[in-house]
């Protein structure tokens, strides 16, 4: 088993095996990156070469000249050109030896991918607390604000992640939309989620539902400029499908305000403006309550923040 290669300003290495069979076909480190994810672009895996971003398992640089050596494990580090800054940033609401809680602000990935890195709030945590293992325990999409749980020791790990697998979790969530007087609330909303043609979209089918959402009706809004009414709801996700608030707010005729994704899928700005940023999606992970598997103690955590919508 290969010793993992520390982190690096807070991003954490990627291991790869270099198998027999390849020898004959790479004659270098180079080619071997290269022919192995032809994906990434042959000068970016120049620049990693160039920055030391490769790495053996004493930690040296590797040179993209050197000799193709099988039946080893080398490490490399992802890196990001012109990576945009986030002008929002995390509260940490918690933190012990087994947890920290963070307040999440829209816009702001949870973990490293696509052209987000630093900009992380995985990475700004180990870079700011000094926990190269910190590691999230669940999921929060990008575009949503709110609470996020890290657990601290890889060795306890599974016990919270099995803890969200089991549902033994109560999430409550709260979001903006529009109000309709005819909706009987509250309600539990259910439905069979699965990926649709339409990147990044889910959509409802036919078939055993696989997710279901508690959905209540807290106030409604002073009518907003465009003569829209609009209300705030409390959401109690039951099941933990993809987008699965999103969606079912949207398939009844009230989608989360400030929705890029549904009913209607806006491509993600390359450049965000102030513009981009005055309109979050109006939803937040306001609470989470659970018994810690570590501890047995009951946990209880609440975000900090609230929706622009009601300022």
């Amino acid at each position: 088993m290969a010793t993992l290669a520390p982190t690096r300003a807070g991003v954490s290495a990627s291991i790869v095996y270099l198998p027999p069979e390849k020898s004959k076909s790479c004659g270098t480190m180079f080619e071997f990156f290269t022919q192995t994810f032809p994906k990434i672009d042959a000068c970016i895996w120049q620049e990693r070469f160039d920055q030391g971003l490769v790495v053996d398992q004493a930690g040296m640089a590797v040179s993209p000249r050197a000799a193709y050596v099988p039946k080893q494990h080398l490490f490399y580090y992802r890196h990001v050109e012109s990576e945009p800054r986030i002008p929002f940033y995390e509260v940490i609401l918690y933190q012990d030896e087994h947890l920290v809680v963070a307040d999440k602000p829209h816009f702001l990935p949870v973990t490293p991918s696509g052209r987000y890195l630093q900009e992380t709030l995985l990475v700004r945590l180990k870079n700011k607390l000094g926990l190269p293992n910190l590691s999230p325990l669940h999921r929060l999409d990008r575009d949503t604000a709110g609470l996020v749980l890290f657990g601290v020791q890889p060795k306890e790990r599974g016990a919270y992640q099995q803890m969200f697998h089991d549902r033994q979790v109560h999430k409550t969530y709260e979001a903006i939309a529009p109000y309709r007087e005819d909706l009987a609330l509250p309600m539990t909303y259910e439905s069979r989620l699965e990926d649709s043609d339409i990147y990044m979209q889910m959509h409802e089918v036919g078939g055993k539902p696989n997710s279901r959402t508690q959905i209540a009706l807290q106030s409604i809004l002073p009518a907003n400029p465009s003569g829209v009414r609009l209300a705030s709801y409390e959401l109690k996700p039951v099941t933990g499908k993809r987008h699965q608030l999103r969606v079912h707010m949207n398939a009844l005729g009230i989608p989360i305000l400030n929705d890029g994704i549904y009913p209607t899928l806006t491509p993600e700005q390359m450049v965000m403006t102030e513009a981009d940023y005055a309109k979050p999606l109006q939803l937040l992970a306001r609470r989470l309550e659970f018994v810690d598997p570590i501890t047995k103690g009951k946990r209880v955590f609440e975000s900090s923040r609230t929706l622009t919508a009601l300022l």
